[in-house]
């Protein structure tokens, strides 16, 4: 009941640089926690213009810049529309990839998550034994963060296809209970 709270609680603030929880939390896919995961997401495609100017990304590209540790705890912030996943770190934005993520008949869930576990390499257990390298599990029912085939639309069966250099350096800097926000 302690972590549901708090939970609650970071899902409840206006603060989007929440800190990595000491556990995994619990995922929020209430109104308003998808529409703070909406939000972030409107909000980051603006923060990238102001990071690394006037780009356009094409599938399977990514951007990345060296923000320090102190500048806070990462979060990362995908926004199904764009296609785009966004690695903040305090309030910078560090970093920005194309993704590849659920179609129609099997979307992805939008809300706030959190890394739940993590594996530099795993089989999908649920769609023929499909290689997931640099998974990192964000749900109860198997959707995670993952290297994987990126034509930059949705099409997979929920997860979120990162591309591969991208997941690998993300994989090496969050950790259980790094915030994920998505929004639609």
């Amino acid at each position: 009941m302690k972590r549901l709270a708090i939970v609650l609680a970071l899902a409840g603030s206006c603060v989007l640089a929440t800190s990595a929880l000491p556990f995994p939390a619990l995922a929020l896919e209430t109104f308003e926690a998808k529409m703070q995961a909406s939000e972030a997401a409107s909000r980051a495609a603006f923060d990238m213009f102001e990071a690394f100017g006037f780009k356009r990304l094409k599938a399977g590209q990514y951007l990345w810049r060296d923000v320090p540790a102190s500048a806070g705890p990462e979060r990362l912030v995908i926004s199904l529309g764009d296609q785009l996943a966004y690695l903040y770190r305090g309030d910078a934005l560090m970093a920005v990839a194309t993704i590849s993520t659920g179609r129609d008949e099997k979307p992805s869930p939008t809300g706030i998550f959190s890394v739940l576990d993590k594996k530099p390499f795993y089989r999908s257990k649920k769609y023929d034994n499909a290689p997931m390298p640099w998974m990192q599990r964000i749900d109860s029912y198997g959707v995670a963060l993952h290297g994987g085939y990126n034509p930059g639309y949705p099409a997979s069966h929920g997860c979120i296809r990162l591309p591969l250099a991208f997941a690998k350096k993300l994989y090496a800097i969050t950790g259980i209970g790094t915030p994920v926000y998505v929004g639609a």
